[in-house]
């Protein structure tokens, strides 16, 4: 089964992927999280994402395509989840090129509750383990239960920083999911509650994949 998931900042993509990836045994593959690794561990593929980061310029096309083949390549037949791509038509084109995708999941989530979640929150530098100061509390104050480290907020994460975001993922996606409408099923879920409990829009996705047929 070969998946991709939609959603503003905040809506729980990586989330509900790493759970689906428990569930369903898909491969859960964000673009974010490589180029996040890739920049960490100053690999090539770092230096050029790096490069573009200190510009405030998005990735190009090409190297993102490049880096969604190879990761495509190591996993072969696998199923997958895929979080963070396409984000221009030209890389839903190349995505068509290197496989058939079965479904896109939608995540319908009001601004204001974004916005009140990615205001709360934190993540870990080091091990990269993510908490919420309203529903996900660490047990130590603002320290990572993992490993010890001092919880930082990204910086895109700061409310003045959140609306933009937004404006930027709609624009985005929206001749995205126009490109793919009528070739691929389209499964929306909304989730309306700063607390959702995940594993709630988790089932809901896996029913609405099972009314496609595309699980047992």
């Amino acid at each position: 089964m070969k998946l991709l998931i939609f959603g503003p900042p905040g809506s729980g993509k990586g989330t509900y992927a790493n759970l689906m990836r428990k569930k369903l045994n898909v491969i859960p593959l964000s673009t974010g999280d490589i180029f996040r690794e890739a920049v960490k561990n100053k690999t090539e593929l770092g230096e050029k994402v790096a490069e573009f980061l200190r510009k405030g310029e998005l990735v190009p096309d090409d190297l993102v395509i490049e880096v969604v083949k190879s990761e495509l390549e190591k996993i072969g037949d696998s199923s997958f989840i895929l979080d963070g791509y396409p984000r221009t038509v030209r890389q839903a084109e190349a995505l068509e090129d290197m496989t058939a995708i079965d479904a896109i999941i939608q995540l319908i989530v009001p601004n204001k509750i974004i916005i009140e979640r990615l205001s709360n929150r934190r993540i870990c530098p080091k091990c990269g383990a993510i908490y919420n100061l309203k529903t996900l509390k660490p047990k130590c104050d603002e320290k990572c239960d993992r490993c010890g480290t001092h919880l930082i907020q990204r910086e895109d994460d700061k409310p003045e920083v959140i609306q933009n975001r937004l404006e930027r993922y709609r624009e985005q996606t929206r001749p995205i999911l126009k490109y793919f409408k009528g070739k691929v099923p389209i499964i929306k879920v909304a989730s309306r509650k700063v607390d959702q409990d995940p594993k709630v829009v988790v089932d809901r996705i896996i029913q609405k994949l099972r009314d496609l047929g595309l699980i047992g």
